[in-house]
């Protein structure tokens, strides 16, 4: 129970790494704010968490538009009174190449850069916004945010994708220095190819796969370390911690 009692608040919580933080999350005793745009995963995850016993709530999110976020906070304040932890998990990737184009700089359109960058860094910008005063009155507060291997090593075909999460890493970095006075403290996590729906079509693709699977480790991960990470890093076993950026990625960034 190293969460218990504690508000936490997971976006992009219906599905791959997001989802397997609510479960874990709310096992170690925390209420679990769903904040997932696809009502249907995002039920579909309440439902699963409050059969075993343990507290969720779904809340239909677009991480992207501020009056949602906003009405998210208000409907999470109502209900428990405080925020204890924010996991800013939300993003789109390569599952979303029908809607954007993951590709190079160049032939990336300006529209689909922007959209992309409005979900994978504006949307952590937003929660981060209108959560921190709240946290900085309770002088406590975690807040992690999934950035990816991309933000700290050059990897071609995504460049937007890149782009928006080496600005997860800098903006997780001047967090932590800016509210580290109100024991607020701001961590990053970068995975690595995770086996999760965003990957799931490019890994049956040979040459993708083997891409992926070319760290020390030899595998692609399971969502569920990336959960136990954002797990040590939400609860106080960590609380010397802050500014970190952690790389979850069978040791490629050591390459």
């Amino acid at each position: 129970m190293r969460l218990k009692d504690k508000v936490a608040i997971i976006t992009g919580a219906g599905s791959g790494q997001g989802k397997a933080a609510a479960k874990l999350f709310a096992a170690e005793g925390a209420k679990v704010i769903i904040a997932e745009w696809n009502e249907q995963n995002g039920k579909s995850v309440e439902d699963e968490i409050n059969f075993e016993g343990q507290e969720s709530l779904f809340f239909q999110t677009d991480v992207s538009n501020e009056d949602n976020i906003i009405a998210l906070v208000e409907e999470v304040m109502d209900r428990y009174g405080r925020i204890d932890i924010v996991f800013n998990n939300a993003g789109v990737g390569f599952s979303s190449r029908s809607k954007y184009k993951m590709a190079s700089l160049i032939e990336t359109p300006q529209r689909d850069w922007n959209d992309i960058l409005s979900i994978n860094l504006n949307g952590v910008y937003l929660l981060s916004k209108h959560v921190l005063p709240i946290m900085q009155k309770q002088n406590y507060g975690s807040i992690i945010n999934n950035s990816s291997l991309n933000g700290i090593v050059g990897v071609p075909g995504a460049d937007a994708y890149s782009a928006a999460k080496g600005g997860v890493v800098a903006l997780t970095r001047v967090m932590a220095v800016d509210y580290g006075k109100y024991n607020i403290r701001v961590n990053c996590i970068c995975p690595g190819a995770i086996d999760t729906p965003m990957i799931a079509d490019v890994l049956k693709n040979e040459a993708f796969s083997k891409a992926f699977t070319s760290n020390p480790l030899r595998r692609v991960g399971k969502p569920e370390e990336i959960a136990y990470a954002a797990l040590f890093l939400a609860s106080d076993e960590s609380s010397y911690i802050t500014g970190l950026i952690m790389p979850v990625d069978g040791g490629i960034a050591a390459q």
